[in-house]
């Protein structure tokens, strides 16, 4: 696992809460409570989690829908994704 990934997957054990979907939320986040010399290492880590946190909710949705609806197309699945 590289750095970035490990990194952010660290932070978000210890502060699950603590961020969002939202890039300038968690890069401010990060400079609060982690000391990332770098500011192009802050901002990946940042951008990593913002990622993983909007697949997450994508995901999210995807599964209300499911059981809302019954059935989704699995292509539609993949399309969201």
């Amino acid at each position: 696992m590289d750095r970035i990934k490990r990194i952010s997957n660290e932070l978000l054990e210890r502060y699950p809460n603590k961020f969002s979907s939202n890039f300038e939320e968690n890069k401010a986040i990060i400079k609060e409570i982690a000391i990332v010399r770098s500011k192009v290492l802050r901002n990946k880590v940042a951008g990593y989690i913002t990622s993983y946190l909007r697949r997450q909710d994508i995901a999210k949705e995807l599964s209300t829908a499911t059981s809302l609806e019954g059935n989704v197309e699995e292509e539609e699945v993949k399309e969201a994704l």
